[in-house]
């Protein structure tokens, strides 16, 4: 006995499965000031620090990534895969996330190229179970026009879109409705923000149930 519990010593146990790859894709188009684009980044910090995200994102050995994007061709990969395993992970995650800079600054929305390009970004995950893209935006596309094919493609790659529609505060929904008419694949949700200031709300009530609730 004692051999063997020597032996299981030696050799670490097998990683867990990776539950879900989520990949975080962030409005920085010209309606997002630089104000606002702070509460984006410093919401996802705080989201991150919710005890109930921090063990969903273990409990699933979650890999996370962050996309930034705007116009026409203006869309980058600025936080690569990172998985959490330890709560080590997931500190080091909030401190890059509150450090990232801003990609780009004062062009159009470009949804439908936002979507083709994260969905390409998945490749170094392959081994999670499950590929999600979180997207969050203030506006309808406006430059590409490209959301329908790029939805189609990202439903072909077995890629499910959620979004974050941010709507002014006290405005109509007409934001929240291009989402769910024209975004988020059928296994998909919205989820509104009324205004920059409601957005750490909305993202830890859709990282939850995007962790917590699978959609497929």
């Amino acid at each position: 006995m004692r051999a063997l519990a020597a032996l299981l010593a030696l050799c670490p146990l097998p990683a867990m499965a990776c539950e879900t790859a989520l990949l975080l894709a962030i409005d920085v188009s010209g309606s997002i000031d630089t104000g606002e684009y702070h509460l984006q980044v410093e919401g996802l910090a705080q989201a991150l620090q919710d005890g109930q995200v921090q063990e969903a994102l273990l409990k699933g050995q979650v890999a996370l990534a962050v996309v930034q994007w705007s116009g026409f061709d203006q869309q980058t990969l600025v936080q690569d895969w990172s998985r959490m395993e330890n709560p080590q992970d997931i500190a080091t995650l909030i401190a890059q996330v509150q450090a990232l800079p801003r990609a780009f600054d004062g062009s159009q929305t470009a949804v439908g190229q936002a979507i083709r390009f994260s969905t390409a970004q998945f490749d170094p995950v392959s081994d999670c179970q499950r590929r999600v893209i979180d997207i969050s935006g203030d506006g309808p596309e406006n430059i590409g026009h490209t959301v329908t094919p790029a939805r189609q493609e990202a439903m072909a790659a077995k890629v499910t879109i959620n979004a974050i529609a941010i709507e002014d505060a006290g405005a109509q929904v007409a934001i929240t409705n291009f989402y769910r008419k024209w975004v988020i694949t059928p296994a998909g949700f919205v989820i509104t923000a009324r205004g920059l200031e409601d957005y750490p709300r909305a993202l830890r009530e859709k990282l939850l149930r995007e962790l917590e609730k699978p959609a497929s």
